[in-house]
């Protein structure tokens, strides 16, 4: 791994945690002001997702160490991981394009 997968990871980590309950949220401060909208159920469902699919890969790999699982669904685990990740990460570097879209508009 280098230095910038690192920072990727943590930076999730951080926003995994923030997206459990009790933990802030983006708006979420001294306001009170909750961030409830369609795109933020939309980062929770992917965030989730994420996680649904490494967690399965991780134990799918688990249960083969012991013989407990076949190389087949180990490599289909750790494909379909691979890819909910790339698809998040599609969707984040989109997001981002698009913010600096509007950045460049004249006011």
């Amino acid at each position: 791994m280098n230095i910038k997968q690192l920072d990727a990871v943590n930076a999730y980590s951080q926003a995994t945690k923030q997206m459990q309950p009790g933990g802030l949220g983006a708006r979420d401060g001294a306001d009170g002001v909750k961030a409830d909208s369609a795109f933020g159920a939309l980062v929770d469902q992917a965030v989730g997702d994420v996680q649904k699919a490494t967690t399965t890969a991780e134990v799918t790999s688990a249960k083969a160490l012991v013989d407990q699982a076949d190389m087949v669904d180990v490599v289909t685990a750790v494909s379909n991981a691979e890819m909910v990740v790339d698809t998040v990460i599609s969707v984040r570097d989109k997001v981002i394009s698009a913010y600096n879209d509007i950045l460049k508009m004249p006011i």
